[in-house]
């Protein structure tokens, strides 16, 4: 299927993104802004090198990280960086290649200079690519690459190792992922392993989505054709049992792989959030066009129900990492207030090097966002200068258009979060924080809110969710500070919303979605919005808020067909009276198209052969400018006139059984 010609209707980046080399690369993103780091000795004779981006697309490189360690070990293989309290942990493998060991190098800025800590991780005679995982309950785990010689498929695969404190491991590593399949070899006659027939399973990185942990991975030979991306899966982390891999090599190939004549080696990924806080990038190497060097690339991630997907090794232009709705990075010095997209309340404001700090100790001092919206999600990283009493603390409101308060997050100086809701009558609830949390270092505050949804995420873990907020409906953010002296770096706000339908709730109108007539079919059960009515039947549910540029995702799938025709759809423009073209899914022969119905324009869009409706399918539709492009995953299948003016989205189902997987709606 040849790809539609599409209109330029936004920026694009082209692989790579960095020209010079780059291998095994790790990037961090800190208060707002992004640190990548990688193998090998830098230009300037120190270990590792440093790079520094905004938006992931334009890089900057500094100094090197590290200090060459006294002894002269020739190899310094994939660094990776964690942000802890106020320090940069930087874990890394050192040696001779044939005996590695894992250390951990400490900085108090992410461009370093790191000062290796003293501390060596693992005992085992070859052991790299550390990846430190930290799950919902706080506790670590480290993920790294070791030797398995009495194996069956001989060689190096992945290990999890159970973290005591960031410098010291259990020293329980439980096999992860060890070799499987012949995409895996990396010499089929290792001479310096003995001539043994050699596979290589490395860089593994671990996410968590829903109910599953997913480990990607690497295997082959990193020097040519041979070496690409998998993952493997597992609902339980602990398990004593290997993980389940995807990718076989032949039915199922690496979701990242040489491309012939355009793409050799792609792989040792990281992944990390866009600029917009909501889309997963991977960011993997890949030769040079010269094979002179390993350079930097990145494409986006996503799942496709449970399936995780890299939309590349991209080689034509892609569509930039979609920037935040508002970000205020502070740049700009200023004795008094914030500038005019803020509205400075009580306290004693200024921006003071790339911060907004608040100085004065009195009561009440905030900093009110310009930015209004229904559906939002803001990154903040934040901390205390002084102060920070029992009664008082530093964090962030949400405020009604009416200017109420709506939900408080506040840090105090016992240690505690206080959080007080409309839905428990304005009584905080208290939590308690880790004792060795450090209120005078930066500590990320991420808050969504989606009109009837709210939830707060501390240092990546969850501390706060309220369903069913009333009336006062936050739509403004507010930086706050009592009684202390705060400051408060990379503000990042996001207008969208994401559903992955986790919550513990039936009944989609909790979640902020508009049922109509059909309310009653409609249900939110096993992590999915579902459709289930009688021959014939339709319905229609639909969600704001109503935008004029946005990226629409949705997973869906059918479940059963009850008519012959029975069919699936989105609607992913409905002006506010709820009129709009319906993109919806048929049977046509032997094949399933996509057919686009509207008064004034109907079409249909082949789809691959390959499709199958009872499996989750990803359809990605982005409006801009009165026009719609319309993509299967990373595919175009064709673009549309839809109206420039500002809509909402709908989904539909008829004559049969319907799951929605997930949808997401992101401003741009």
């Amino acid at each position: 299927m040849s790809a539609p010609q599409i209109s330029e209707l936004h920026q694009t980046y082209l692989n790579p993104v960095h020209n010079r080399s780059c291998p095994d690369p790790f990037v961090l993103k800190y208060c707002g802004e992004y640190w990548a780091y990688c193998t090998g000795f830098w230009h300037d004779g120190r270990c590792f090198g440093v790079l520094h981006s905004r938006d992931l697309v334009n890089w900057r490189e500094f100094a090197g990280a590290l200090e060459p360690l006294p002894g002269g070990a020739p190899c310094y293989w994939a660094p990776e960086v964690v942000y802890e309290n106020g320090k940069f942990l930087m874990y890394y493998s050192v040696g001779n290649e044939a005996r590695m060991e894992i250390r951990v190098a400490v900085a108090d800025q992410p461009d370093g200079p790191f000062v290796d800590s003293g501390h060596r991780l693992t005992t085992e005679e070859f052991a790299i690519d550390a990846h430190v995982f930290v799950d919902a309950d706080g506790t670590r785990h480290l993920f790294y690459a070791t030797d398995f010689l009495t194996h069956s498929h001989i060689g190096t695969g992945t290990v999890r190792n159970r973290m005591l404190n960031p410098w010291t491991l259990a020293g329980e590593p439980r096999p992860v992922t060890r070799a499987r399949f012949d995409w895996q070899v990396y010499d089929a006659q290792r001479a310096e392993k003995g001539g043994v027939r050699w596979h290589t399973v490395e860089g593994p990185t671990v996410l968590r989505r829903k109910r599953l942990y997913y480990q990607m991975f690497s295997g082959g030979n990193w020097q040519n054709t041979t070496y690409g991306v998998s993952y493997a899966t597992s609902d339980d982390l602990e398990t004593p049992n290997e993980w389940s891999q995807i990718c076989d090599g032949e039915r199922v190939l690496p979701i990242l792989r040489t491309l012939p004549g355009k793409v050799i080696g792609p792989g040792h990924n990281s992944v990390v959030r866009g600029p917009d806080n909501r889309q997963l990038f991977c960011v993997y190497h890949r030769w040079a066009e010269d094979s002179a060097a390993r350079v930097l690339a990145i494409d986006r991630l996503d799942w496709v129900g449970e399936r995780m997907t890299v939309f590349g090794p991209s080689t034509t232009p892609q569509p930039i990492p979609t920037a935040p709705t508002f970000a205020d990075y502070f740049d700009d010095k200023r004795s008094s207030g914030l500038g005019q997209n803020w509205d400075c309340i009580g306290g004693n404001w200024a921006v003071i090097k790339g911060a907004a700090v608040q100085s004065s100790m009195e009561a009440g001092a905030e900093a009110v966002s310009a930015v209004q919206a229904t559906s939002f999600l803001v990154e903040v990283s934040l901390r205390a200068i002084a102060g920070a009493e029992p009664t008082g603390g530093f964090g962030v409101d949400l405020k009604s258009d009416s200017g109420e308060r709506v939900l408080q997050y506040r840090i105090n100086g016992k240690k505690q979060v206080h959080i007080a809701g409309t839905v428990v009558n304005d009584c905080p609830a208290v939590l308690d924080l880790p004792d060795d949390f450090d209120p005078h270092a930066y500590h990320l505050l991420r808050v969504e809110a989606d009109t009837h949804r709210m939830s707060v995420l501390l240092d990546g873990r969850h501390v706060y969710t309220q369903l069913g907020v009333d009336s006062r409906a936050p739509v403004r953010v507010a930086l706050c500070a009592n009684r202390t002296s705060a400051a408060f770096k990379g503000f990042e706000l996001t207008v969208g919303w994401e559903d992955l339908f986790v919550e513990s709730v039936s009944d989609p109108v909790q979640l902020g979605w508009a049922t109509g007539r059909s309310h009653d079919a409609w249900k939110i059960k096993d992590h999915e919005l579902t459709f289930d009515a009688g021959p014939g039947e339709r319905g229609i549910i639909t969600k704001g808020p109503l935008l004029e540029s946005y990226e629409l995702v949705v997973n869906a799938r059918l479940t059963h067909l009850l008519d012959g025709d029975g069919c699936y759809g989105i609607y992913p423009a409905l002006d506010s009276e709820g009129n709009g073209a319906l993109l919806s899914l048929h049977r046509n022969e032997s094949h399933w198209v996509l057919c686009w119905c509207e008064p004034a324009e109907s079409r249909t869009f082949a789809l691959p052969a390959a499709f199958d409706p009872f499996i989750n399918q990803q359809f990605r539709f982005r409006k801009q400018d009165g026009r719609l492009v319309i993509r299967l995953e990373s595919e175009v299948l064709g673009e549309v006139a839809v109206p420039a003016d500002a809509t909402r989205i709908g989904l539909h189902a008829e004559g049969a059984g319907v799951a929605f997987e997930m949808a997401r709606v992101t401003a741009v």
